[in-house]
């Protein structure tokens, strides 16, 4: 199957449009703006059959605010394929660095003094949050002329906050279960944390500061990854102060700083430094028509002033039974080696949920070996990836590739191996 992606720099999953009522023509103004926008070819790109874009899309225009884009059209019968929209997480962490550049995207950057890219041979376009923005377009549909309605037809979420009492229960019992922690910290975080209340005490913090301390020694987004040894002697430095979590539970665990660090990525665990040399590069950047306005500062994966963000829900999950009532097709998937929003969260948030269960849990299968395990509840599919990290698509390409096809195709995955 051949899809369509888009990639913008928000926030952690992927939505799909039906692109019919797109496809009308299009006034003299927008195809001067797509033209406008066409990347011809990036520094150290290979030749390649699909066609790119990228630039801004301006949003508030009276208060400078825009967000950048890169599409990639599917590389045979683009316009016959839906449009798939990703958005990664962080929160504040860039669609475009882990997303395109690391995880399903088609191209990688490499190490070297030279820039260069290379293929990815599962990139998905071969063959605010999203359940918000499913709902702000479900909403949108209501006022909007038929021509200007999206058909918007499912999403997925992968390893996502979704409920910060069970997000944040789930990862200490998924760190003492994995003996991430010991006994001590466990049962003083047992003791001591209430994670479904605002406020926490200065015993909780204690614990919770001892509980921060094992996971800088690992990488919490992939738990039997490599760390990048290039980076290990700068991140020791920067991580040498306790971290400061005094405040409020909805966003106690994401002021973590630690939670900004970057993931590892595949099996390069320093493919992320190539990434922000890559997207560094003055001539990069010119190809993207990204950073007109010349920032003074570098491009980052990660923006620290997200952390002082106001408005998050403490749950997402009204907004997922909204939409579960919609008839959206929903699906959730989740890494098991990622202590960052593990398998244990997911599994007590959809607990939350009270789901009347359609098919018990059950294996599925990428060739003739486990791919994970699946169990389907009326109106969510939940599936998890066995042996990867917080990023799916990074650390388990092929079965990733597997998913989001399935997805597409509204099928369900093999719960048999090939015979």
């Amino acid at each position: 199957m051949i899809i369509n992606y888009c990639l913008l720099w928000l926030l952690a999953a992927s939505t799909m449009i039906n692109l019919a009522a797109a496809r009308n023509s299009l006034s003299p103004e927008i195809m001067a703006e797509q033209r406008a926008d066409f990347v011809e070819r990036l520094p150290g790109q290979p030749k390649v059959s699909f066609k790119q874009y990228a630039g801004y899309v301006t949003v508030n225009a009276s208060h400078g605010k825009a967000l950048f884009y890169w599409f990639f059209e599917a590389a045979e019968k683009p316009q016959n394929k839906p449009l798939l929209l990703w958005l990664n997480g962080g929160p504040g962490c860039s669609s475009i660095g882990y997303g395109e550049a690391e995880e399903l995207g088609p191209f990688s950057p490499q190490k070297g003094s030279k820039p260069k890219l290379k293929l990815n041979k599962y990139s998905w376009n071969k063959g605010h949050y999203v359940p918000q923005l499913a709902k702000l377009i479900l909403d949108s549909n209501k006022i909007a002329s038929k021509e200007d309605q999206i058909k918007l037809k499912g999403f997925m979420i992968g390893n996502a906050l979704l409920d910060d009492e069970t997000d944040q229960k789930g990862m200490v019992e998924y760190a003492w279960d994995h003996a991430v922690i010991s006994n001590r910290v466990y049962n003083d975080l047992k003791k001591n944390c209430d994670f479904s209340k605002k406020n926490l005490t200065t015993e909780c913090n204690n614990a919770l500061t001892q509980y921060f301390a094992d996971y800088r020694l690992i990488d919490i987004y992939n738990l039997y990854a490599p760390i990048c040894i290039e980076n290990q002697t700068k991140t020791h430095r920067r991580n040498t102060q306790p971290p400061v979590i005094d405040g409020v539970s909805p966003r106690l665990f994401s002021r973590f700083e630690g939670w900004l660090k970057r993931p590892s990525a595949g099996y390069d665990p320093c493919a992320s430094d190539y990434t922000d040399a890559y997207m560094n590069r003055p001539d990069v950047q010119a190809a993207l028509h990204a950073n007109v306005t010349k920032l003074p500062y570098p491009w980052t994966h990660c923006n620290n002033n997200i952390t002082s963000w106001s408005d998050s829900p403490s749950s997402i999950l009204p907004t997922i039974k909204e939409l579960i009532a919609k008839g959206l097709r929903i699906w959730i998937f989740s890494g098991d080696n990622d202590g960052r929003i593990p398998v244990t969260s997911t599994r007590y948030t959809l607990r939350k949920l009270r789901l009347k269960t359609v098919q018990e849990w059950t294996a599925w299968y990428t060739s003739s070996q486990v791919g994970g395990w699946t169990i389907q509840y009326e109106g969510l599919m939940f599936v998890t990836v066995r042996g990867a990290g917080h990023q799916v698509p990074t650390t388990k390409p092929r079965q990733a590739l597997q998913l989001i096809k399935h997805f597409l195709a509204g099928k369900k995955l093999p719960d048999a191996p090939p015979s």
